[in-house]
């Protein structure tokens, strides 16, 4: 169009240029004609899944309807409770087979060394519980809670909720207040 244009062909360069804008019109149609066609090929395979799903739904619907005729509710309910009480008494049967075998496989003396192993821990803690157990106090009335310092306890001390060093522990005293506790819990 410039080389037309330098040889002063006024009617060639017009018509030129409207070649030009009609090209680059259609190339704009073109794309908003590929466009849509996509449209309609994504629209088409929505439809083509749609469709095997309403297929797949009908063959389950039918499959289902068949299995519902066939199915006997009662037999099935007796096999799951014959299930329960099969694997009830499998679970009951493992566990006294394990103990049995726990049982058959525990050394004498086992026991002995595991407490000896316990009460060496304790007392390295500064935790005589043998010696501290026969000096506890048995809940009747009158009797008196140790001082935690006295026991040789101070890394082991025991927690009463509501009673000092010192107090007076009697039998009614401690079911009063366990009474008030449970009442205040069941007020919540």
């Amino acid at each position: 169009m410039k080389k037309l244009a330098g040889q002063n062909q006024l009617g060639a360069v017009k018509v030129m240029a409207k070649d030009l804008v009609r090209t680059r019109r259609s190339i704009t149609k073109f794309y908003g004609l590929k466009t849509q066609l996509q449209a309609v090929g994504l629209r088409m395979q929505t439809l083509k899944s749609t469709q095997a799903m309403a297929d797949a739904m009908l063959g389950v619907t039918r499959a289902m309807r068949s299995m519902n005729r066939e199915l006997n509710v009662q037999s099935l309910n007796n096999m799951m409770r014959d299930f329960e009480r099969q694997n009830e008494g499998m679970e009951n049967m493992t566990d006294v087979l394990g103990d049995a075998i726990d049982d058959s496989m525990m050394a004498d003396g086992e026991e002995e060394e595991s407490q000896e192993l316990v009460s060496q821990v304790l007392d390295e803690l500064g935790c005589n519980i043998d010696a501290q157990l026969l000096d506890a106090p048995s809940g009747s009335k009158g009797a008196r809670v140790p001082k935690v310092a006295a026991l040789g306890m101070e890394t082991c001390k025991p927690v009463l909720v509501g009673v000092d060093d010192t107090t007076e522990v009697s039998g009614a005293g401690i079911d009063d207040d366990l009474q008030a506790r449970l009442d205040s819990l069941r007020n919540r």
